[in-house]
């Protein structure tokens, strides 16, 4: 016998919202962007293409920044790359706002992110962010203004 679902299937928390989710989002961001270097971290970052390969709109639950993290198996056992990632999130969800862009980033921490303090962990993201914001604001397509000549 079945049973039925007397509840809704929950929404997606806001947190799996700001989340690179798919290989082919991460291999596009690893393939268009340069690996850059903070103190404790490695970090990729891409703006999102508002078309796909195919020319068709390009789908996506998040109109604002997603970020994705990769955290190997070089880095420790199970439970200290889910702290890792504990904490990276953490830090993301604190941020987050910081990038207004639809950009795609992925953050690529060392194993001396165990050790961190998490305010210094905190400031690391923040200014890993603000990075990224301030190479899209000089490199973003300014919109093109429409001049209007009155005749005499």
């Amino acid at each position: 016998m079945r049973c039925s679902r007397t509840k809704p299937m929950p929404t997606k928390t806001p947190n799996a919202l700001l989340r690179l989710r798919k290989h082919a989002d991460y291999q596009r961001v690893y393939k268009s962007s340069r690996k850059q270097f903070s103190k404790q971290m490695a970090f990729f970052y891409s703006l999102r293409p508002a078309e796909g390969p195919d020319g068709k709109a390009r789908r996506s639950d998040t109109p604002g920044a997603r970020v994705g993290l990769t955290v190997g198996k070089v880095l420790g056992n199970a439970v200290e790359r889910n702290r890792i990632k504990r904490r990276l999130r953490e830090c993301v969800r604190r941020h987050i706002a910081t990038l207004t862009f639809p950009v795609d980033v992925i953050l690529h921490p060392r194993r001396t992110v165990l050790e961190m303090e998490p305010q210094k962990l905190d400031g690391e993201v923040a200014q890993i962010f603000r990075t990224v914001e301030a190479s899209l604001r000089k490199t973003a397509p300014v919109p093109a203004r429409i001049l209007v000549v009155e005749a005499p």
